[in-house]
């Protein structure tokens, strides 16, 4: 049960990674022609749905990148059930994540429907046997065929009420809690902490996973915080090459000045090398950074009203956007100022913490 369990994370996963373009492209898509209306003074482009002219063509970018929004679930049922079971589970996958959105069973059903589908699919290849001579039939025609049966069958006839009545409660609680202020505070604090703690590591695995499924369900306030505490830690380290070079060795000066990409798209595994050195130290001061980061986006109210786009320039998929870049040079500040006074970079002084490969998980996050 325990490898079942850890082979469908890594589905999910890889759903989600095929995800994330269409997410980014689709929201910088939408978030442009939002930017250029609000600095013309036009809060919506939809009055100028049917006029014509220069508003009219931002209209219409808009709209392409809403119907690439309105893909999530298609795409992300598609992509989990390929990981399953390859090319022959896709298509079901793909119906049965729009099958979801139609049914507003949302990311939980595409999410059933695709297990469904590569299930399925894999079963297929285990169990059923046919002559050399109908071998080419089973990707294209029988498994497919089963496959989508069992998610028209399973998903749109027996499951599509009950997990649109569950989506529908857990998405109105998710709501009310980004729309509390001391709630959203809380859950700012405590995601931007998670991100910054292992650094592609489970714990900054799931609160970005949670993120991401959030994102599906229209919930986009929550990923606001992820993607500032993200830019955080690596920043931070940059930072503090410049600030306290004399406490940081030659090599990690030079690993400084790679962290100033790292930060700026969003890459927190920049910041391992450094975290290692004494990691019973830095890891809290760096959640501490995350935390204040992620809490002061929330207090200065940085907001999204669609998806919003991961690294420093994400700013500009970000209502209140300057906001967004306070809490993140605010939260840098801190573990820039506070890790050299902690620990000791300079590799002839400091030994290194040993830690092993299960502990830190890296993987890029944008």
């Amino acid at each position: 049960m325990k490898k079942f369990f850890k082979e469908a994370k890594g589905h999910l996963m890889t759903g989600i990674g095929y995800m994330l373009p269409l997410i980014i492209g689709a929201s910088l898509v939408v978030a442009i022609p939002k930017l250029i209306g609000v600095a013309m003074g036009i809060n919506s482009l939809d009055i100028y749905a049917e006029k014509e002219g220069f508003l009219h063509i931002l209209y219409l970018l808009e709209q392409v990148g809403w119907t690439g929004i309105g893909l999530v679930n298609t795409v992300l049922g598609g992509f989990i059930a390929y990981s399953i079971a390859d090319k022959p589970a896709i298509g079901a996958g793909l119906i049965g994540g729009a099958l979801a959105s139609n049914t507003k069973a949302g990311f939980l059903g595409a999410v059933v429907a695709a297990f469904i589908a590569g299930y399925v699919v894999k079963w297929c290849k285990e169990h059923i046997h046919l002559p050399d001579s109908m071998q080419q039939m089973m990707p294209l025609v029988i498994t497919p065929f089963l496959a989508t049966g069992a998610v028209a069958i399973i998903m749109g006839v027996v499951l599509a009420q009950p997990l649109a009545a569950i989506n529908d409660g857990l998405v109105s609680w998710l709501r009310d809690l980004c729309n509390n202020g001391t709630s959203q505070l809380l859950l700012s604090i405590t995601l931007g902490a998670m991100i910054a703690s292992d650094m592609g590591g489970p714990i900054n695995k799931s609160a970005w996973m949670a993120g991401n499924v959030l994102m599906t369900e229209g919930i986009y306030q929550p990923n606001v915080y992820i993607n500032c505490a993200i830019c955080i830690p690596p920043l931070a380290y940059a930072i503090a090459t410049i600030i306290k070079k004399h406490r940081f060795s030659p090599a990690f000066q030079e690993a400084g000045k790679g962290n100033w990409v790292m930060g700026f798209i969003g890459i927190t595994e920049g910041a391992i090398p450094f975290t290692l050195v004494k990691a019973s130290r830095l890891v809290p001061i760096n959640m501490i950074g995350g935390a204040i980061g992620a809490g002061l986006c929330c207090l200065l109210g940085a907001t999204a009203t669609i998806p919003p786009v991961g690294g420093m320039y994400g700013f500009v998929s970000v209502g209140n956007g300057w906001a967004y870049l306070i809490g993140i040079i605010v939260g840098a500040l801190f573990i820039a100022i506070v890790a050299p006074m902690v620990v000791d970079f300079n590799e002839d002084t400091q030994i290194s913490e040993e830690i092993s490969e299960d502990d830190i998980e890296i993987e890029i996050q944008i």
